[in-house]
């Protein structure tokens, strides 16, 4: 089971009613505690999503690299200005509005200012190089918004995104419907790329992507977000939407899946992103339990909170592979 890399969606949760100290990590803290390699104690494989909202620096990544043991696996989210051009043009026009001390700044001077260049691109490869160098790079995520319809313009920027790190291994979250309505088109276009589609798993809305099988080449990539619906759309406390604590029985097909597509020679990554109160931390645990894999017993703070992992493997399937996730 080597191939399968089971994680979460980040490892730093310090503050707010869903946090991670106390609950996973020691609310006392020894002297020298590292958050990373204490997860690292449990986990292979961790998604990063700090450089989604800034640029890696070479020695962040290298002090995770040096921080993790032989083997460990870091997938690392695209910064936001590759794929959220309007969140970060937004971002560019109020810095800008600040440093001019005036609300009446051009739009086509905040677009041209936001437009991604090469000397970007350049400098997220400098981020990453020492994680690459380390033997330690997972997959690069590229996750668009929602607004990201499919669309000719779409299909332009996409590929040129996914060409632009073709040194890389890359991984495509799409998450409107558009993108499944055609979906042959879509999976012919990612595998001309030579990129994954990443699977979700989310509360499905009339917008959302519709996914019927999951895609295991080149490889296969899956989040789960959870599926608190009702909480999905509300403006409350951050991170409200992903509350969720998947039961065994929603993870027992997940498992079957992600055992049928190591069975096909191909690698596959499960992350969580379910993390308050490190939700993700138990259900990730679960899945390697379930898969098999080495997993310690949990911290008693979080056994204490959300239960034991009283879990059995699965039976190695003989049968043909089959799609039941989801």
């Amino acid at each position: 089971m080597r191939d399968i890399r089971i994680g979460t969606s980040g490892w730093h949760y310090p503050t707010g009613p869903g946090r991670w100290n106390g609950v996973f990590y020691p609310a006392r803290r020894p002297r020298g505690f590292d958050e990373l390699a204490f997860y690292a104690e449990y986990f292979d494989f961790v998604e990063v999503n700090t450089t989604f909202y800034g640029q890696p620096r070479p020695e962040v990544t290298s002090a995770w690299a040096a921080r993790t043991p032989s083997g460990f696996l870091f997938a690392v989210k695209l910064y936001q200005q590759f794929t959220h051009p309007r969140l970060f043009q937004a971002r560019v026009g109020r810095t800008l509005a600040k440093t001019l001390d005036t609300d009446d700044v051009p739009d086509a001077a905040i677009a041209a200012l936001a437009a991604a260049n090469q000397a970007d691109l350049d400098e997220f490869r400098r981020g990453i190089a020492p994680l690459a160098e380390a033997g330690k790079l997972g997959p690069l995520l590229a996750q668009f918004p929602p607004s990201f319809h499919d669309s000719p313009d779409a299909r332009v920027h996409l590929a040129a995104l996914v060409r632009a790190f073709a040194d890389y291994d890359v991984v495509v979250e799409l998450r409107h419907r558009s993108w499944s309505e055609h979906a042959s088109e879509t999976r012919a276009l990612l595998a001309a790329l030579g990129a994954a589609w990443a699977w979700i798993d989310e509360p499905k809305f009339k917008d959302s992507v519709q996914q019927p099988d999951v895609p295991a080449a080149p490889f296969a990539y899956l989040r789960f977000h959870g599926r608190n619906a009702k909480a999905w759309w509300a403006k409350s406390a951050h991170g409200e939407r992903y509350h969720y604590l998947y039961s065994i029985d929603e993870l027992r097909p997940v498992a079957q899946d992600l055992v049928d597509i190591a069975s096909q020679a191909h690698r596959a990554f499960a992350t969580l992103n379910n993390h308050p109160d490190a939700r993700a931390i138990k259900n990730a645990a679960e899945l390697k339990r379930l898969l098999g894999q080495d997993m310690p017993d949990l911290p008693v703070p979080l056994r204490e909170r959300l239960g034991d992992l009283d879990i059995e493997p699965l039976v190695p399937s003989t049968a043909a592979p089959r799609r039941t996730l989801f």
